[in-house]
C-alpha cells in the first residue's frame, strides 16, 4: 500500500467506555482514523476528560487528509454513562454496518471496534452472540475465525460464543477443517508467516487419554490434521490444554488453536489483559478489536485503561499497510 491507511473506528456500547478509549486517540504518522459515533456524545465524554473535541467531519464519499475526522451518526436518546438504553441498539449497529460498508468499497482500508453490549442488543430483539459472528454475516464470509494476540501469543478458537454444552457437538470435521483453512491461510497472508506452525488443543482432559476420556481427538481432530499434513501444512497434536501453554510448548508453535473460547483465552489474557488483539480471520476486510468489554461501570470517569484499544489500531494499520 502506498497511501496511508485510513482505519474506521466504531465506538460501540455508547454507555460503555467505547466513547471513552475513541476520544482519548491520538493523531498518528502512518493513518488516518475516523470515530463512526454521535458527535455530541463524544464531546461530551471528552469534556468530562477535560478535552475539547474539535475533529473535522468525515465525508463517506471521499477519503479523509486529516488524521482524525468523526463519521457521525446520531442516537435515537440521550447516553447516560452506565446505563444502556434500547432505543440506541440501531445506532450501534448502524455505525458498524456504515464502517464494515466502507471497508468493502474500499473507502476505509480497516475497522477496529470497540465494545458492545451482547445482552442490550439481544434485548431489542436482534439476535446477537458477538462481533465475530454479525461480521461474518455481514461480510457473506463463509468461515471466519477469532484470534487473540497479546502477550507474545496467538489463540485461535475452533468455536467462539457457544454455550459449553453445545461445544462438544459443534467440533466437526467441517468445522475443524474450515477453521485451520481460513487460519493457516490468514497466518501466510495477513501475519507474512510462510509455513505457519499451529498447536491444536485436544478437546478433553489429556486430549482424550487415548479414547478413555473422549474419542473426538480420534474420531475428529486427528484425521483432519493427518490430511492437512498430507498437504504440507505444520500442524502439531492433538495436545492436551493443560501443558499446551508452557513454554516448551509455546515454543513450537506460531499460533495455538483452542477448540473453545475458554480453553484457550484465559492463558492469553492472563498475559495480555489491556493490551491484547481480537482479529476476525477469513473476512474480506481487515478487523480487530479490544479484548474487553463495556465496563459501564467505568465510562465517563476518565479511570481506563487505552492499551488494547490502541494495540487493536497498531496491529490494524500494520495489516492494511501489508496488504
Amino acid at each position: 500500500m502506498t497511501r496511508q491507511p485510513v482505519v474506521a473506528v466504531t465506538a460501540g456500547e455508547p454507555a460503555g467506555i467505547g466513547p471513552d478509549l475513541c476520544v482519548a486517540l491520538r493523531p498518528r504518522d502512518d493513518a488516518q482514523l475516523v470515530v463512526v459515533a454521535d458527535r455530541d456524545l463524544l464531546a461530551e465524554r471528552a469534556a468530562l476528560a477535560g478535552r475539547v473535541l474539535d475533529w473535522p467531519e468525515f465525508d463517506p464519499r471521499r477519503r479523509p487528509t486529516a488524521p482524525i475526522t468523526v463519521w457521525h451518526h446520531a442516537m435515537a436518546a440521550k447516553c447516560e454513562p452506565g446505563t444502556p438504553d434500547v432505543r440506541n441498539v440501531r445506532y450501534v449497529l448502524d455505525t458498524l454496518d456504515d464502517a464494515v460498508d466502507a471497508c468493502l468499497a474500499r473507502m476505509c482500508d480497516a475497522v477496529v471496534t470497540a465494545p458492545v453490549h451482547k445482552g442490550i442488543v439481544n434485548q431489542a430483539g436482534v439476535a446477537f452472540t458477538g462481533h465475530t459472528e454479525y461480521l461474518q454475516q455481514k461480510t457473506r464470509a463463509s468461515q471466519v475465525v477469532m484470534m487473540l494476540v497479546g502477550g507474545g501469543l496467538r489463540v485461535a478458537l475452533a468455536t467462539t460464543h457457544l454455550a459449553l454444552k453445545d461445544v462438544a457437538a459443534a467440533i466437526t470435521r467441517e468445522r475443524v477443517g474450515a477453521v485451520l483453512e481460513v487460519l493457516e491461510g490468514d497466518l501466510r497472508r495477513r501475519f507474512g508467516l510462510e509455513r505457519p506452525r499451529i498447536l491444536v488443543a485436544g478437546l478433553n482432559p489429556h486430549a482424550g487419554e487415548g479414547g478413555h476420556l473422549g474419542r473426538e481427538e480420534i474420531e475428529i481432530i486427528e484425521p483432519v490434521m493427518d490430511s492437512f499434513r498430507a498437504r504440507g501444512l505444520h500442524l502439531i497434536g492433538p495436545l492436551p490444554a493443560d501443558t499446551l501453554f508452557t513454554p516448551a510448548q509455546l515454543a513450537r508453535g506460531d499460533c495455538v488453536l483452542a477448540m473453545y473460547h475458554d480453553q484457550g483465552l484465559p492463558v492469553l489474557k492472563m498475559h495480555s489483559f489491556g493490551g491484547g488483539v481480537n482479529v476476525t480471520l477469513g473476512m474480506p476486510i481487515i478487523r480487530t478489536s479490544v479484548d474487553h468489554g463495556t465496563a459501564l461501570d467505568l465510562a465517563g470517569t476518565g479511570r481506563i485503561d487505552h492499551g488494547s484499544i490502541e494495540a487493536a489500531i497498531e496491529l490494524a494499520v500494520s495489516l492494511a499497510a501489508g496488504a
